[in-house]
């Protein structure tokens, strides 16, 4: 985990020596999951009681090896900014539901929300990921943006609106817009 000065002195300064220890120790702390499975999201890698949106840029079947060394086909989500999440049956019934599409191939592009819970896995009680049951509230695209540019150049090369409210929500009114460009 990366040491943050700026963070540490902030913090240095505005609390009392005993208080800083504590929020030092917390900062530093690294969940040993971490360690056995790097090269993918789990819920290890959300901060206690914190959710994760994140964008699935595509999804594929890979062969993935098991912290065992057991090599397995999974079906892999492609995270933009984040480490590929394996998604299981029970999280790709969740995305198809949200989406109304059981295809992976219209996953590209589409905003999740990722929750750590726990669930039974060979007569153990232990933490999962899982995704939340509602679509991620969108940024409303406006008018005189660089967004609103790239949504008016999009559609005039072939994008349609089902494309661009996969990113963003639109208003009538800024639909309409939108089709006086193109």
């Amino acid at each position: 985990m990366k040491f943050r000065w700026k963070t540490w002195r902030n913090i240095a300064n505005s609390y009392k020596p005993s208080i800083m220890l504590i929020i030092l120790y917390l900062l530093m702390k690294t969940h040993w999951k971490v360690l056995t499975n790097p090269d993918y999201i789990g819920a290890y890698s959300l901060e206690p009681g914190r959710d994760m949106t994140v964008t699935i840029e595509r999804v594929s079947r890979e062969l993935v090896t098991s912290t065992g060394g057991k090599k397995e086909e999974c079906t892999v989500a492609k995270l933009k900014g984040q480490k590929p999440f394996i998604i299981n049956r029970t999280n790709a019934k969740t995305i198809s539901q949200l989406y109304g599409t059981p295809y992976i191939e219209d996953w590209a592009g589409i905003s999740i929300t990722l929750y750590v819970t726990t669930t039974k896995l060979a007569g153990e009680e232990v933490e999962c990921l899982r995704i939340r049951k509602e679509i991620p509230k969108l940024p409303e695209l406006k008018e005189g943006t660089p967004e609103f540019e790239k949504a008016k150049k999009a559609l005039k090369n072939g994008f349609t609106f089902s494309d661009i409210e996969k990113k963003y929500r639109i208003s009538n009114e800024i639909k309409t817009k939108l089709n006086e460009g193109i």
